[in-house]
């Protein structure tokens, strides 16, 4: 327990030297401020970075996966090396096209507490048709008030309503650059034409400007009902599920979870996306590596000047210690000041930090198709 009498000499210590706790106290400010500063960029930029990612990819994906390679049937019936098998033309034959039964599959995915959202895809390559432009593209079937809640794709509507998506069969959504592409504008008629040669005319209803350019150079979303009826499809039919759940960090487990219960291939957007996630974590090393060394910096700042300010006052100890103070009070007096300077070091840093973060947070900034960020 600190005596008041040494309270009272480390505070006198600290007020003749005003200058050189200032400098102290700013040593402390600076490393902490920097140090919240850093982690809270870092952890902006993290989830700016989610953000983007998961405004067209789903933290859980369902599709059906390339068969199982038995294009070679003959060799386990051959295993003698002494006889010649000669197989031409070996195939791999797709049974399965799809999700038939994506109605069942959305039902039992959604059973699931953790998930917050489900919603059905059909996706194809396409060509877009206006006049003698001709470009190559991907058209997405989808149930438009499902897709906006899960990537929030309204807010990214340039041009039109994402919502009349649902209300007119032949409506059609296209990303800006690609309607730059073929020259077209709203109201405008696009004609799309599938892989089988089926051709359909639709209206342009609105324009798409999100954040990844190769997306809005080459993709147009339209109904689902629309998407089945030009591939000829059942109203159960759909080429992926999306699935979003409470915490994306967790759907490597939540996808492991739902495996037994779907007889189509549950993918995280970890195992589709492995160098997002090890951005996530190097940025995560960086930002602890950076915030250690300038605590490490600051700490060792008030060392030197707490040692400076020991040896400045050997006389002084030395006049204590004829008083009658023990080591233990002198110690004391010295952590003391140490104690003070950090706490008025750090309660400044803290409030100093959490300012320049709010004013680098307010500033916008634009980078490539990200606007006012």
């Amino acid at each position: 327990m600190i005596r008041p009498t040494n309270y009272k000499v480390a505070f006198a210590h600290l007020t003749s030297r005003v200058k050189q706790a200032l400098v102290a106290v700013l040593s402390v400010t600076f490393g902490i401020s920097m140090y919240i500063f850093i982690n809270g960029f870092m952890t902006g930029v993290n989830d700016i970075q989610a953000e983007l990612a998961f405004s067209t990819l789903a933290h859980i994906h369902v599709y059906s996966d390339l068969p199982e390679d038995r294009s070679n049937l003959l060799a386990p019936q051959y295993e003698d090396q002494s006889k010649l098998v000669n197989l031409r033309n070996a195939q791999v034959i797709q049974y399965t096209d799809g999700i038939k039964d994506a109605d069942k599959i959305v039902k039992v995915v959604s059973q699931f507490p953790e998930v917050t959202g489900v919603t059905t895809q059909i996706n194809m390559n396409v060509f877009f048709r206006n006049g003698t432009t001709k470009v190559n593209g991907a058209l997405t079937g989808v149930n438009a008030n499902k897709e906006d809640a899960l990537f929030g794709t309204a807010s990214s509507m340039k041009e039109g309503s994402w919502k009349e998506l649902d209300h007119r069969g032949d409506g059609i959504i296209l990303g800006v650059g690609l309607a730059k592409k073929l020259s077209v504008d709203v109201n405008d008629i696009v004609m799309v034409s599938t892989a089988d040669g089926i051709d359909r005319n639709f209206k342009i209803i609105g324009l798409l400007e999100t954040s990844l350019i190769n997306v809005d150079n080459s993709k147009a979303y339209i109904r689902s009902n629309a998407a089945r009826q030009l591939i000829s499809k059942n109203r159960s039919y759909a080429t992926d599920i999306q699935v979003n759940i409470k915490d994306y960090n967790t759907a490597e487990e939540v996808a492991r979870k739902m495996a037994p219960f779907v007889d189509y291939k549950v993918e995280s957007w970890i195992e589709a996306n492995g160098q997002l996630q090890a951005g996530n974590v190097l940025r995560e090393y960086l930002a602890i590596a950076v915030s250690f060394t300038i605590l490490l910096v600051a700490g060792f700042g008030i060392y030197n000047i707490m040692n400076m300010t020991v040896n400045e006052k050997i006389k002084d100890i030395a006049i204590l210690k004829a008083m009658g103070f023990e080591g233990g009070d002198i110690i004391q007096i010295f952590l003391t000041q140490s104690l003070i300077i950090g706490f008025i070091g750090g309660l400044v840093g803290v409030i100093f930090g959490g300012l320049v973060s709010y004013a680098i947070n307010s500033i916008p900034f634009e980078i490539a198709t990200l606007k006012n960020l």
